[in-house]
């Protein structure tokens, strides 16, 4: 075992349940899936049932759904997200019968720590497709490793994969600096920018967090830094570990990317570019010049992981995306229905622009602000991250983890967004969202749903629903 990491608390509790509170969140339920893999029992809750939840009951794991003290009972070990609140009754009732309890972030961190070679993507938003780029080539090349990935991608036929190999590859999630339980061989730094403001003071006191997460990379240790965001750059400073960059735009990157071209406006092409050296071109079939960049910081890892482009390259050309990454979900009335997992106002900026580039007559998008507290400290800047969009609808917040504090409301994001002129409208739910878009579209249009909460379920009751002459 890796002797920077604590004693591996999961083995201590070989034969007993291992209890998952929040158990269908993207990461929670991989974990779960990881340890059940494992041999180990599994139960867990949420409190509400989700195709994340129902996945998990079909595949035999005992769901309980409602935080319930008693759901505990009888565990030997209880795994918990950041998410849940140490009022939770399940939490409770853990320090009530000396049940002992870890957060997701130290499970995780243990189970990395017993591979020789750890990655861990980082960065405040591209982890899923970078790592889910990763996964592909990984897998494609034969190296047979173990992955841990915040979304579903078909490759895998889920988000996780138990692999025989040393390697384990894994997003690391920033939210409450939990990546710092993370000790990695290497890390890929994809951008630093500002959200999770109610944890982090300012950029400032996330760029340390990052940081800091930087110095726990091992010794012999790698970083690979996007030389395109000058705040991931900068992390260089004072680096003990190796280090390397790529960019699109920054003539001084060590990976670089020639002839960069896009396919129907759309899907990029381009020669990535070794400390000077051209290598073998690449052909995308995910949207979008920034995930040319995705694909250069994918790259500048495989390389040092030893592969060839001859691995590298037709594994990206087959990659597709991971789902709710600008995924397509069908059409209804002759319009295309999109989704995207986007929740703040940079993301907007990336993804708005490639619904645009569609062929379309007019486009509408639905936006759902994403908590309370991530709404009001990034207020200004929604107001200028829709920027392509014909229409603009915004649901109510979705709060998460968080209560409403009674001084933040979707209608005042819209009334602001009136004020840019742009063309906004609150619908308050999805049916008022599902009656306008039908009332207003018109085939040939297209409908773009953002949100990491719970918005992709606004495409599927449409599609549900069917063309507007049938809909019940």
């Amino acid at each position: 075992m890796n002797n920077m990491q604590p004693e591996f608390l999961l083995q201590s509790h070989r034969g007993e349940r291992i209890h998952f509170i929040g158990i269908g969140g993207s990461s929670m339920r991989g974990l779960a899936r990881l340890v059940r893999g494992q041999g180990y029992p599994v139960s867990g809750s949420d409190r509400s049932a989700s195709h994340a939840t129902d996945k998990l009951k079909a595949e035999g794991v005992c769901v309980h759904i409602g935080h319930d003290p008693h759901n505990v009972d009888g565990a030997g070990l209880v795994v918990y997200t950041a998410a849940i609140a140490q009022d939770n009754p399940e939490l409770v009732r853990c320090r009530e019968c000396g049940i002992p309890a870890i957060e997701r972030a130290e499970l995780l961190g243990q189970l990395s720590a017993h591979f020789a070679r750890s990655i861990a993507v980082c960065g405040t938003h591209g982890k899923t497709t970078v790592t889910s780029m990763l996964a592909t080539i990984l897998v494609q090349a034969g190296l047979d490793p173990t992955v841990h990935i915040g979304g579903e991608l078909d490759l895998l036929q889920g988000n996780v994969r138990a692999g025989q190999s040393d390697l384990f590859l894994t997003e690391a999630c920033e939210f409450k600096a939990s990546f710092l339980t993370l000790h990695p061989s290497l890390a890929l730094v994809l951008n630093v920018d500002a959200d999770h403001l109610d944890y982090y003071r300012d950029i400032d006191h996330i760029q340390a967090t990052f940081a800091k997460f930087l110095t726990q990379v091992r010794p012999g240790g790698l970083a690979v830094l996007c030389a395109d965001n000058e705040r991931a750059l900068s992390l260089r400073e004072g680096l003990a570990c190796d280090c390397l960059s790529y960019g699109l735009d920054n003539p001084q990157a060590d990976y670089q990317a020639r002839d960069l071209a896009a396919r129907d406006g759309l899907y990029f092409s381009f020669t990535p570019v070794e400390r000077g050296e051209a290598l073998s071109p690449v052909q995308l079939s995910v949207p979008g010049r920034l995930n040319a960049l995705n694909a250069l910081g994918a790259i500048a890892c495989a390389r040092a992981l030893g592969l060839s482009m001859e691995e590298i390259a037709p594994a990206l050309a087959s990659f597709r995306g991971a789902h709710r990454r600008f995924e397509h979900t069908g059409d209804v009335d002759g319009v295309q229905l999109y989704h995207d997992y986007g929740h703040n106002p940079e993301e907007y900026r990336s993804v708005v622009p490639l619904a645009a580039a569609l062929p379309h007559g007019k486009l509408f998008v639905v936006s759902q602000p994403h908590t309370y507290s991530r709404t009001k400290a990034l207020f200004s800047d929604y107001l200028t991250a829709f920027a392509g969009a014909d229409e603009v609808l915004v649901t109510d917040i979705y709060a998460a983890r968080e209560k409403d504090p009674g001084d933040i409301h979707a209608t005042q994001l819209v009334e602001a967004l009136q004020r840019k002129g742009v063309c906004a409208t609150y619908t308050k739910d999805f049916d008022g969202t599902e009656r306008y878009l039908r009332a207003h579209w018109k085939p040939g249009d297209v409908m773009l749903s953002l949100g990491c909460g719970n918005i992709n379920l606004l495409n599927e009751q449409i599609q549900r629903n069917g063309n507007s002459g049938q809909a019940s």
